[in-house]
């Protein structure tokens, strides 16, 4: 069986998840930064309403992954509050200044997220050596790596990713993610063995409001009047295909 976890942005993301057919949300924030940890508001709402495995990733902010003592500190509070709200897992990375692992650091939260399983998320993408993250990884006792394989979206890695799932033998799930989409599932699926992938599968929701002011833009990309949304009809596609391949 194949493993499809949605990367959701907000609550009504991970519903349509759900309703699709997904088998578990990555629940996250601000995807046009790489995405953020959500709201404990969000969470707390997530964890109520779903029925499917829960996951939140834990990232204080954009940007790199080499994080100040004050921003681990968030992150050991919100894998805190986590573990408290029930969740099934979270996700997280930590690389030092010269792009290995940080063994001591991941260790640290690995063990606050007790008893939760951690996903290595795509920090893994620009560390320097893909081989001995893989194994650092695994010697943490990370329960997968999400990867493009080092490249800008997974089909476009999908050579390094099969080497990582020939590498790893079985010892961890690499789950492919970034740029996954209808047209290349099969593909991605037949020629890297792997067992999960992971895609955020959103559509352009209009704003209800009725009143437009055009001069005023409260982000960069200035669509103050659509929301990306999880589409749960291209979800329950992805399914079908998964479930073909």
């Amino acid at each position: 069986m194949i493993t499809f976890e949605v990367c959701a942005n907000s609550v009504a993301s991970a519903m349509a998840a759900q309703e699709g057919g997904a088998n578990r949300v990555e629940l996250c924030d601000n995807l046009n930064e790489g995405g953020t940890t959500p709201s404990w508001g969000q969470i707390a709402i997530a964890r109520k309403l779903l029925t499917i495995p829960l996951y939140v990733l834990i990232r204080p902010r954009g940007g790199d992954f080499l994080y100040t003592d004050q921003e681990f500190d968030i992150m050991k509070a919100d894998i805190q509050q986590c573990v408290q709200m029930q969740c099934d897992g979270v996700v997280f990375g930590i690389l030092t200044s010269t792009g290995q692992v940080d063994i001591k650091r991941c260790r640290e939260l690995l063990d606050v997220a007790q008893p939760l399983p951690a996903t290595f998320h795509r920090a893994f993408d620009v560390c320097a050596d893909p081989f001995q993250a893989l194994e650092d990884i695994i010697h943490l006792g990370f329960a997968r790596i999400l990867t493009s394989g080092k490249e800008s979206n997974a089909p476009a890695g999908a050579n390094l990713i099969t080497q990582l799932v020939n590498k790893a033998q079985n010892r961890i799930s690499i789950m492919p993610g970034s740029g996954i989409n209808e047209q290349n599932l099969t593909v991605l699926l037949q020629n890297t063995g792997v067992r999960e992938f992971h895609a955020s599968v959103q559509t352009q929701v209009l704003s209800s409001m009725q009143y437009h002011n055009s001069k005023v833009a409260m982000s960069s990309n200035a669509a103050e009047y659509t929301i990306n949304q999880t589409d749960s009809k291209r979800v329950s596609a992805m399914v079908t295909i998964a479930g073909q391949s």
